[in-house]
C-alpha cells in the first residue's frame, strides 16, 4: 500500500521543484508561494490521495441474492452504475450524476443459495426484499469504507508531500468533505428508473435475457425492488452451469417488430437480421429501403435470403432499390411490397407504406429534391386518412425518406424511416412518433470507403397487442467492418417514463 503514495509523493515533489523559484533579496527571507498556487496543490494532493485510497482499499465483498459481487466507488465524469457480468458483458445503468460511479462486478454465483431457488421456486417472490437489503448492507459498508479510504489516502500523501501533520490533516479533512459533497449530489439525482432504461453490452445472444422483457416493464411500474429482483434473477439463470444460455420468454401480450435500413447489399446483414429474429422471437420484421446499392437485376439474387428469414417481411423502396428490384420482390415467398399508400395486415399489425420517388443510386440524375419527398410523403397521409374513414386504421406507416414520413404527422401513431444511416427518434407536433433507422449493413460495401467502419444498427420495436401502441424498443448496435462490438440500449416513450398509480395486487416500495 505504501508503494503507490511514494510514487505519488515522488511525482508530486518533482513537480513542485521543477517550478522555478523567485531569487530572494539578498539578505532577506525567502518569499512564500502564492496563495492560489497553494491552493491548487493542495487540491492535487487531495485528489490524488484519495483516488489512491479508493483504489487500494475502497471496495467490499458482499452477496446479492444468490450472488457474491464486488462493489466499488469510482471517480467519474458522468456518474451512473456500471454492472460487470463477467463474460456476458455489462449493464449500465443511468443512476445518478455525481462525480463517482458505482460498479458491481459479479463476482460468481453461490452455488448453494442459486439451487435453493431452482429447488423452491417460491422464494422468488421474496427475492426483491432480500436483494434490496442486501444492496443497502452492501451500499452502507462501501459508504463507511471509501470515507476511512479517503480520508486516509489523502492524509498519508499529504503528510509525504508536506511533513507537516496539520497540512495532512487538513488533506484529509478537505478529501472527506468531497466525498461528502459527492454523496449529496448522488442523492439528490438519484434516479431508481434507471433499471427502466439499461444499455447492455456484451454478447449479443443473452441481451434479451439480461434486459428483459419491455411489456412487463412498462406495466409493472412498482420500479427498484421488482427490477432489481428482475435483473438478479436474470443473471442467475444466466450462470446456472447446467444449462446453456437462457431462451428468451417474451410476453404473449407484446408484438415484436424488428426495424432494418440501408442493407445495401452487405450479405452479412441477413445472417444478423435472423438472429435477431431467432433471439427476440421476431413477430415481423419492416425495412425502409434502400436494400439494393444500384438497383440493377443482377443484383436481385442478394434478396433471396428473404424468404427464410423466420418471419414476415415488410418492404418500402429505396432511393437505391429500382422498380425491377420492387417486381422480383413481389414475387419473393414471405415478402410484402408496400407502395402508394397500400396497406397489409401483418401479425396483428396494420401497416402502410409508399416507395421513394426517386431512384438516385448514383446522384448521376436529376431529382425533384426534399420537395418530391414531401410529394410522395403528403400521398401517403391522404392514403392514411382513407384507410382510417374506412374503418381499417393505420398502427405504422413506412417511408425511405425522413422528409416524407414527417408529412404523416397526425395521421399515424408510429411512422418508419431510413436514408440517412443514423438514428433519430422524434415525436412530431401532432403526435406521431417518427423512428429513424441506421445502416443495418453497416453502409454496404461503400464503408470500405470511410476512414472508420460505419456501425451495423437495427431496432426491435415493443408494442402492444390489444392497443398496438409503442411500449419500448431496443437499440442494437454492432461493430462495422473488423470490429466485434455489440450494444442493446433500451428506451421508453416519455409518456411511459410517468409513473401511474401502482398496482393494487404489489405493495408499494418505501422511498
Amino acid at each position: 500500500m505504501a508503494r503507490p503514495f511514494h510514487a505519488a509523493a515522488v511525482r508530486v515533489r518533482r513537480l513542485f521543484r521543477s517550478r522555478p523559484r523567485a531569487a530572494a533579496p539578498v539578505g532577506g527571507p525567502t518569499p512564500a508561494p502564492h496563495p492560489w498556487k497553494r491552493a491548487l496543490g493542495l487540491l492535487a494532493v487531495v485528489v490524488l490521495g484519495a483516488w489512491l485510497g479508493l483504489l487500494v482499499v475502497g471496495s467490499v465483498r458482499t452477496p446479492v441474492g444468490p450472488m457474491d459481487t464486488t462493489m466499488t466507488l469510482r471517480p467519474s465524469v458522468s456518474g451512473g452504475t456500471k454492472i460487470n457480468v463477467s463474460p456476458l458483458g455489462a449493464l449500465e445503468l443511468d443512476s445518478h450524476h455525481a462525480p463517482v460511479r458505482l460498479d458491481v462486478d459479479v463476482d460468481q454465483l453461490d452455488p448453494e443459495r442459486s439451487q435453493a431457488l431452482v429447488k423452491h421456486p417460491e422464494r422468488l417472490s421474496g427475492l426483491q426484499d432480500e436483494v434490496t437489503d442486501d444492496v443497502a448492507s452492501g451500499t452502507r459498508e462501501l459508504a463507511v469504507r471509501s470515507c476511512v479510504a479517503v480520508v486516509s489516502g489523502a492524509t498519508a500523501l499529504g503528510l509525504v508531500v508536506y511533513r507537516r501533520p496539520r497540512r495532512a490533516l487538513a488533506a484529509g479533512g478537505l478529501a472527506l468533505a468531497l466525498l461528502a459533497a459527492s454523496g449529496v449530489s448522488a442523492y439528490a439525482t438519484w434516479n431508481p428508473k434507471s433499471v427502466l432504461e439499461p444499455k447492455f453490452s456484451g454478447l449479443l445472444s443473452s441481451a434479451p435475457s439480461v434486459v428483459g422483457d419491455a411489456r412487463s416493464i412498462v406495466t409493472e411500474f412498482d420500479v427498484y425492488q421488482q427490477e432489481l429482483a428482475r435483473l438478479v434473477t436474470n443473471v442467475t439463470k444466466l450462470y446456472d452451469a447446467t444449462s446453456t444460455l437462457p431462451v428468451y420468454q417474451p410476453d404473449p401480450a407484446t408484438i415484436r417488430v424488428l426495424h432494418v435500413s440501408d442493407i445495401h447489399l452487405n450479405p452479412a446483414a441477413w445472417h444478423i437480421i435472423a438472429s435477431l429474429v431467432e433471439q427476440y422471437e421476431i413477430d415481423v420484421i419492416i425495412d425502409s429501403g434502400d436494400t439494393m446499392d444500384h438497383g440493377t437485376a443482377a443484383e436481385n439474387g442478394f434478396l433471396d435470403p428473404v424468404r427464410n428469414l423466420g418471419a414476415p417481411y415488410v418492404w418500402v423502396r429505396g432511393n437505391h432499390d429500382s422498380k425491377q428490384t420492387q417486381a422480383h420482390l413481389e414475387k419473393t415467398k414471405n415478402a410484402h411490397v408496400l407502395d402508394e399508400g397500400d396497406a397489409v395486415s401483418v401479425a396483428g399489425l396494420r401497416i402502410a407504406g409508399t416507395g421513394d420517388p426517386q431512384f438516385t443510386p448514383d446522384r448521376s440524375r436529376p431529382t425533384g429534391g426534399k420537395a418530391s419527398e414531401q410529394l410522395a410523403g403528403m400521398r401517403l397521409a391522404s392514403a392514411l386518412r382513407d384507410q382510417k374513414r374506412a374503418g381499417t386504421p393505420v398502427d405504422i406507416a413506412v417511408a425511405h425518406d425522413p422528409n416524407a414520413a414527417r408529412e404523416t404527422d397526425g395521421t399515424v401513431p408510429l411512422v418508419l424511416a431510413g436514408h440517412v444511416h443514423h438514428r433519430v427518434n422524434e415525436l412530431l407536433p401532432f403526435g406521431t412518433r417518427l423512428k429513424v433507422e441506421g445502416s443495418t449493413g453497416g453502409g454496404g460495401l461503400r464503408a470500405v470507403q470511410n476512414q472508420k467502419p460505419e456501425k451495423v444498427r437495427a431496432s426491435v420495436l415493443y408494442l402492444d397487442r390489444p392497443t398496438r401502441h409503442l411500449q419500448a424498443w431496443d437499440e442494437i448496435t454492432l461493430g462495422g467492418l473488423g470490429l466485434t462490438t455489440a450494444e442493446v440500449s433500451r428506451h421508453l416513450p416519455e409518456e411511459n417514463l410517468k409513473s401511474p398509480s401502482p398496482s393494487p395486487s404489489v405493495p408499494t416500495p418505501s422511498p
